[in-house]
């Protein structure tokens, strides 16, 4: 036990990485550790780990099955942070009753938030071996989980390869078999111990007394409850440890947000934690996240995993889409995303506008040519949307839209006053906008363009939002006898409309829609933003997005229809298949 090396002096490992910003949580973490009151670093068991690690350890998955697992920096640093540092604890000795001294690891929690494919889950699962099952504690209790059972799966298989190729850990040198695994469990013969897979869910997991426990993928936790559930089960071990991992995700998810704020106070300080590693790889926020050399200071394994070539093809897949932008920057740089504004580009949008205000001649144009309908009705005073979406065929090489709006008349002054930036009284004059009498939007006029388009064009599905819609529905079916097969309800959550955003994007992307320049939805085109959701699926965001954005919702809508029901005509479905539609 060396208890008066000096600490305040980098080790060799730690000074070769002193100058690098990526490394500064490293170097903090050794400086904090250093000011705890009578923490000392044990040399020789940081040496022993790091050295036995390769002799013991294989890697897992693809090419890198069954080489030997030799740490990274990074993973080096982690290792040896974790095992290295100690504290002094008193502690009753259960043989005597009396008074002693306990030297136990300083860090009893690792937070780790790296991008995705740097070997996060394969070095997680590797460290569940390490204080699991080398530490061999009698009766020790392992748990591994996720946001749910398959998530957890993931980290717990990794687990069971790495003890399956490991040398000397399933079989002793005389052949005695020493674990034995099953899908769910690692059981220690020799000790009593059990890892096992837990579903993500608290209920029915308290009682239980972890010497490891480790979790996988915070930020698309929907509870905390489970890990501050065995947390609390450590209390009769003396030096337990938590294992934590993940990338970052979408600050709307409150639980892997919070967590991931914490963790940074933790780093900086401005949370007293003495007891928590973080270990954080990440690009700043000024950082130009399209500068090459910024994308290392996130990627600590980069050209081993992922390589250099696949981090630029994405980069290129995602440059000028702001959600791709924003997916690649969060799965790949490790900022934590938000609502995403500028969707659409302005370039991108006009690109599909085809003859300059052809939108006047789409009605008669488009006339017996099939077609997909939605309709987002409005708050009383808000804008009611009615967008008709005709499929490309033989005459027509791109999706057609043809997008109409309705405003109370009553409300027109006032929005002209507010809102100087839109011409509203012009809209009206040009018949892009119409009004209703009175002060909120009459759906009589709705419900007759609903039919009117319906008479004129070949109309397979018409789509609403049950939300403020059923008295439309009700009148359309009643009063103007709308066959009721024809009406499909789209709520605007992301697992009916999250597959259509996407297509829809792809659509203006690709120049494959024809909206004919309609000015009203060119102005809802520039100012949607879209939101996430914890698995990053987007849809567009009406609460957040500068403007209303009512016809483009709409236009996602009547995509929804399409991409469910467009027969095998359509080319650019044949080989896909459809996409079902959760209401």
């Amino acid at each position: 036990m060396d208890e008066h090396s000096d600490v305040t002096a980098l080790p060799a490992w730690l000074a070769s990485v002193e100058g690098d910003a990526a490394y500064a949580w490293a170097i903090n973490a050794w400086r904090k550790a250093a000011a705890t009151d009578k923490a000392w670093f044990d040399h020789a068991k940081a040496d022993k780990i790091a050295h036995a690690w390769p002799t013991i350890f294989r890697l897992t998955n693809d090419r890198f099955r069954g080489v030997t697992f030799k740490l990274l920096p990074w993973q080096e640093i982690t290792v040896r942070l974790l095992v290295g540092w100690k504290i002094p604890i008193e502690i009753i000795d259960a043989a005597t009753h009396e008074a002693s001294i306990a030297h136990v690891r300083l860090f009893r929690r690792l937070d780790l938030w790296i991008p995705r494919k740097n070997g996060k889950s394969e070095f997680l699962a590797a460290l569940g071996i390490l204080f699991f099952a080398l530490e061999r504690v009698p009766g020790g209790e392992g748990y591994v989980f996720g946001r749910n059972e398959d998530q957890g799966m993931v980290t717990f298989q990794k687990m069971r390869d790495i003890v399956a190729q490991a040398k000397g850990l399933v079989e002793d040198s005389a052949g005695n078999q020493r674990i034995t695994m099953s899908k769910k469990g690692i059981f220690l013969r020799e000790t009593g111990a059990l890892c096992q897979l837990l579903t993500g869910k608290p209920d029915g997991k308290h009682g239980r007394s972890p010497t490891v426990i480790v979790g996988d993928e915070i930020h698309e936790w929907t509870t905390s409850e489970l890990a501050a559930t065995l947390r609390q089960g450590t209390g009769a071990r003396l030096q337990p440890i938590e294992l934590y991992a993940s990338t970052a995700g979408r600050k709307a998810s409150r639980v892997g947000w919070e967590w991931y704020q914490e963790s940074i106070g933790i780093m900086s300080g401005a949370i007293d934690d003495p007891r928590t590693l973080v270990v954080h790889f990440a690009i700043g926020e000024e950082d130009d996240w399209t500068d090459e050399a910024v994308w290392r200071k996130a990627n600590p394994s980069l050209g081993l995993t992922p390589t250099f070539d696949y981090l630029r093809t994405e980069f290129k897949r995602a440059k000028g889409r702001p959600v791709d932008e924003a997916l690649f920057q969060c799965y790949h740089l490790n900022r934590w995303v938000d609502q995403v504004g500028g969707w659409l580009p302005t370039s991108k949008w006009k690109a599909c506008g085809g003859e300059p205000d052809s939108w006047r001649e789409f009605a008669k144009r488009f006339k017996g040519r099939r077609a997909f309908g939605a309709c987002d009705v409005s708050a009383t005073r808000d804008i009611t949307a009615l967008v008709w979406l005709f499929e490309p065929d033989e005459d027509h090489e791109h999706w057609g839209l043809l997008p109409q709006f309705w405003v109370p008349e009553g409300t027109l002054d006032e929005r002209a006053r507010e809102d100087r930036r839109v011409d509203w009284h012009r809209w009206v004059r040009n018949d892009a906008l119409q009004v209703t009498p009175g002060d909120s939007v009459d759906q009589n006029f709705v419900a007759k363009a609903i039919m009117d388009g319906i008479g004129t064009f070949d109309v397979r599905a018409m789509g609403f939002d049950p939300w403020n819609a059923q008295k439309l529905i009700t009148d359309l079916e009643v009063d103007y006898g709308l066959d009721p097969e024809l009406i499909t309800t789209l709520r605007q959550g992301h697992a009916t409309l999250g597959e259509a955003t996407k297509e829809f994007e792809r659509m203006v992307f690709a120049q494959a829609l024809d909206h004919g320049g309609h000015p009203v939805l060119a102005w809802m085109a520039a100012h949607c933003q879209v939101r996430f959701d914890a698995n990053l699926n987007y849809v567009p965001a009406k609460s957040t997005s500068a403007d209303k954005i009512d016809g483009i919702v709409a236009c996602v809508m009547a995509t929804a229809l399409a991409v469910n029901q467009a027969g095998p005509e359509v080319s650019v479905y044949e080989e896909r298949g459809l996409l079902e539609i959760e209401i």
